[in-house]
């Protein structure tokens, strides 16, 4: 397996991904993935494995340290250094699942975020989910603001002050 920078190709791979493993309510568009990968190629990661999309992780670097409704709709720009790294979504193929694919993604997003020096990196989850996330270090903050697709998200954050080496 290895984890590079998004490239429009794979976009293809990445629909089909999200359709499986987010409702429709959740799942992002074909419009907000091109626009995501046109913005936030820095921050967007893809798993390949014999050069097929195995999985992937996106979101924007922002001032905010949580992630914003808003920033659904409308793709924040990348901060070059400094601020918060944003998930707006981490997703593995049903097939590839068990494989661990989803905590190398995360130690590829914090691999990217000390380099650009962020202070964090935080996400939205159901609560089936946050085992996972506090499993690879991150810590529940409580249930976030969001009404994205009607449903009770948490807000989970790993620091990276303790992390990288600065």
């Amino acid at each position: 397996m290895e984890i590079t920078h998004v490239i429009m190709d794979d976009l293809p791979d990445i629909l089909r991904i999200e359709r499986l493993g987010f409702t429709p309510e959740e799942a992002g568009t074909e419009e907000q993935y091109r626009d995501r990968i046109n913005k936030l190629a820095d921050t967007f990661l893809v798993a390949k494995i014999d050069n097929k999309v195995a999985g992937f992780v996106v979101g924007p670097a922002t001032k905010e340290p949580y992630v914003e409704d808003w920033m659904y709709e409308q793709t924040p720009t990348n901060l070059k250094t400094g601020g918060h790294q944003i998930i707006f979504t981490i997703a593995v193929d049903p097939k590839y699942r068990g494989r661990s694919i989803g905590s190398k993604l995360l130690d590829a997003v914090v691999e990217n975020a000390c380099q650009a020096k962020r202070e964090s990196i935080s996400l939205t989850s159901l609560d089936k989910n946050v085992p996972f996330y506090e499993k690879n270090g991150f810590e529940n903050k409580g249930v976030a603001e969001s009404e994205h697709a009607d449903e009770i998200w948490y807000n989970l954050v790993k620091e990276l002050d303790t992390i990288c080496d600065v």
